[in-house]
């Protein structure tokens, strides 16, 4: 067994226009002073790097590393959620996801993934040049409006949907496979690729690239009332990142899964600050532990009632606390003893 490696901070919901949140610099020794060893840096930040120059230039990847590393931390991943799901996108969500893209492609959908597409294949060769091993991003979706099946979907829809989405983003994946990083999705609502079954019928559709991998996150499998801990016990050998996030559902006689159109703070699911939530953390490091996950636990937060502040102050530890620094003997060492096949003969009464 391997011990996980953390904390870490994903920086995306944490930048702003003022300090400490309005640069590299600024940021890392904040995160640093709450007691983070690592931070995930989302890509479409321009503050905190400059993408194209990354997949360009080791140089530039080695004075980023340098600057983070003056903190005492360390660049745990990239994230591209924003240019991943921009990779496939229903017309039906054209106009709301042109903010995820520069201005010079709004209301030019073919342009958009064609940026999009570049900007992933740049994550690769940035994270190969950073010595990054596995990426985080979202899977786009085409199907989504169609995931309840109300009217009946056509047949062959999913199957032409998946081998769709299998189609653009096996040119990315092949990419990732020449740079040897895991292109890690985050199985996430809204994606095409949310849940187990969407991951397998993905993976079938690109004849199990062998680069495309999972980022477990737990919170949006606890809102779907999914078995998030047997989920490890089916994807391990697929799960290279791992976002740490809390979540609770708690339906009511008017509110399930879907949430009746309430804001996040009236939701029956919502997202919460580490601890604050239902996820069993416990369960989930011991689990990771057990399958010999030696990546990064990355705090994600997203909280509709604690700051930001707070809910990062509170995750260093909580992080740090719930690492488990696996065994590297059995519990009963002390009662055993030197065997040979012929005490072991004896023993079974074959001699």
């Amino acid at each position: 067994m391997k011990t996980i490696k953390g904390p870490a901070l994903f920086l995306a919901q944490f930048m702003g226009d003022e300090a400490p949140f309005n640069s590299l610099d600024n940021i890392c020794r904040w995160a640093a002073g709450l007691g983070y060893k690592g931070v995930q840096i989302p890509t479409w930040e321009d503050r905190l790097i400059d993408l194209q120059q990354a997949a360009e230039s080791k140089a530039y990847c080695d004075d980023l590393k340098g600057k983070v590393a003056e903190h005492g931390l360390e660049i745990t991943e990239l994230a591209s959620h924003l240019q991943g799901q921009l990779v496939a996108v229903h017309p039906a969500y054209d106009s709301l996801f042109d903010g995820f893209a520069p201005k010079a492609y709004h209301g030019n959908a073919k342009a958009r993934t064609e940026w999009a597409v570049q900007q992933l294949k740049w994550s690769a060769r940035a994270s190969r040049n950073l010595g990054l091993d596995a990426h985080v991003t979202f899977s786009g979706a085409l199907l989504w409006p169609f995931m309840y099946p109300w009217p009946q979907r056509p047949a062959g829809l999913v199957e032409m949907g998946f081998k769709e989405l299998a189609d653009r983003w096996r040119p990315i994946l092949d990419v990732f496979e020449e740079q040897g990083v895991d292109a890690c999705y985050e199985l996430h609502p809204n994606e095409d690729i949310h849940d187990g079954d969407s991951f397998e019928q993905f993976l079938e559709a690109l004849d199990s690239h062998p680069r495309a991998c999972i980022n477990y996150d737990p919170s949006h499998f606890i809102l779907q009332c999914l078995d998030y801990v047997q989920f490890i016990d089916f994807y391990h050998e697929r799960i290279k990142a791992f976002h740490v996030k809390d979540a609770e559902f708690n339906p009511t006689g008017k509110q399930g899964v879907y949430g009746g159109f309430q804001p996040w703070l009236k939701r029956a699911g919502r997202f919460r600050s580490l601890g604050d939530g239902q996820v069993d953390f416990s369960a989930i490091f011991s689990k990771l532990s057990e399958y010999d996950y030696d990546s990064w636990a990355v705090l994600e937060w997203e909280c509709c009632i604690k700051s930001p502040e707070q809910g990062a102050r509170e995750g260093a530890m909580f992080i740090e606390d719930h690492i488990i620094e696996v065994t590297k003997k059995a519990f009963d060492d002390f009662a055993g003893g030197a065997a040979d096949d012929e005490q072991n003969r004896r023993v079974l009464g074959l001699v």
